[in-house]
């Protein structure tokens, strides 16, 4: 059921018998239409009744029982009804957790109907002084800004806390932390040639028996040449995979998300195999020879069947992608390299096919940046040139010897 909402402040008009008529427009808690009509021989007495009902009306809307629930109980309700069923689990999982940790510690126990732009500015100010990442605060003002329009919208409370308060900008926000605010391709976490040598070094030791060290260690490399993301790869069972046509047909992925009672949180994760991030995530990943030579080796290490993962768990299950790079840290800390997420493989395969990748004949070849998006499936390329591809401004140098102007 729908809250009451005003459509006007009221209209007044003068009937041929001198007496002042006047009309409030509002919605009804169905969201039909409805008229309030008001009459008086005096006009000033026609706008008094009318200012009063107008008041009336909008203190029983912001005393409305969702306006005058905390703003915790609200927004978990909301999460539940709105959001559970239309977003993955991961997504909401994240919503929850922003939740939990950057909004309720600060107004969770106020009415939501109290709430105003001031309290909204205060939190997000708490949270640049605190030493918040940018995006951990970004996250909590879209999701605040979700919540309010929604209840706004809804007619449970008179006014939008949020349409007035905008974001600080990303630079301003980190100058006031004392931090440097730098272009996002310079963020962009790769790996570098001694480091990935010294990876393989590693990752493909074995011991006296001929065992290897380290567990399916070629996903690593596997990630390297086709640029597929971790959950990507764990959903990948042997079928989708087409070694004559040298292709893999991504169906799936697999995630890792919070267990639930129905609705309710509880403290414990599980791997859910499931569809892809987006449309454009299922798509036909191309494999050079290297890609080739990592899953005949991943295969020659373990392989349970076609209807199987081709980097199965202990079970014969699909593997977690957690425990895929707590395994990639293991090997980092053996060459003594920094963590950096698996996600790096993905960035490092961007950058170069961007970048360019030397030839034995000494040519550089390189793919567009639309190219390179379709391959990592992303749904624009303005996100791979954004987040994924570390420019190499060693090719710059002396480009304008010849243009001395």
């Amino acid at each position: 059921m729908m809250k009451r909402e005003l459509l006007d402040n009221g209209n007044i008009w003068q009937k041929s018998d001198g007496r002042w008529i006047g009309m409030v427009r509002y919605k009804d808690e169905f969201g039909v239409a409805q008229r309030k009509s008001f009459s008086s021989k005096k006009k000033k007495t026609l706008q008094a009744k009318m200012t009063e009902y107008v008041k009336n009306f909008n203190e029983q809307v912001t005393n409305s029982d969702e306006a005058r629930k905390p703003l915790k109980e609200s927004m978990k309700n909301w999460l539940r009804v709105y959001k559970f069923p239309e977003v993955e689990r991961t997504t909401y999982d994240r919503y929850e957790c922003t939740a939990e940790h950057q909004i309720y510690p600060y107004i969770g126990n106020k009415p939501v109907g109290d709430v105003t732009p001031a309290d909204i500015k205060k939190l997000l100010t708490k949270h640049m002084n605190k030493g918040y990442a940018f995006t951990t605060s970004k996250k909590a003002y879209s999701l605040l800004k979700m919540f309010f329009k929604q209840l706004y919208q809804e007619g449970a409370i008179p006014n939008n806390p949020m349409a007035m308060i905008d974001m600080t900008k990303k630079d301003n926000y980190l100058a006031a932390q004392n931090k440097e605010s730098k272009p996002q391709c310079d963020l962009v976490v790769v790996f570098t040639d001694e480091e990935l040598e010294k990876i393989r070094e590693e990752a493909f030791k074995r011991f006296a028996n001929g065992k290897p060290v380290y567990q399916q260690s070629a996903a690593y490399f596997l990630m390297l040449n086709t640029g597929l993301r971790a959950g990507e790869l764990c959903g990948i069972i042997n079928s989708d995979i087409d070694l004559e046509n040298r292709v893999i047909h991504l169906q799936r992925g697999v995630k890792e998300v919070h267990v639930r009672d129905g609705l309710e949180y509880v403290p414990k994760l599980e791997v859910k195999v499931g569809k892809l991030k987006s449309k454009t995530s299922k798509r036909d990943v191309p494999l050079n020879d290297n890609a080739i030579e990592m899953i005949n080796h991943l295969r020659e290490e373990v392989y349970l069947g076609e209807d199987k993962p081709l980097i199965p768990d202990e079970n014969g299950n699909f593997t977690n992608p957690r425990n895929m790079r707590n395994r990639f840290y293991r090997i980092l800390d053996a060459i003594g390299l920094p963590h950096k997420g698996l996600h790096a493989f993905r960035h490092t395969f961007a950058t170069r096919l961007i970048n360019g990748v030397k030839q034995p004949d000494g040519s550089v070849k390189s793919l567009s940046v639309k190219q390179v998006a379709e391959l990592l499936g992303h749904t624009t390329s303005e996100i791979t040139e954004l987040y994924y591809v570390k420019r190499d401004t060693t090719r710059l140098v002396g480009l304008t010897d010849s243009f001395n102007l």
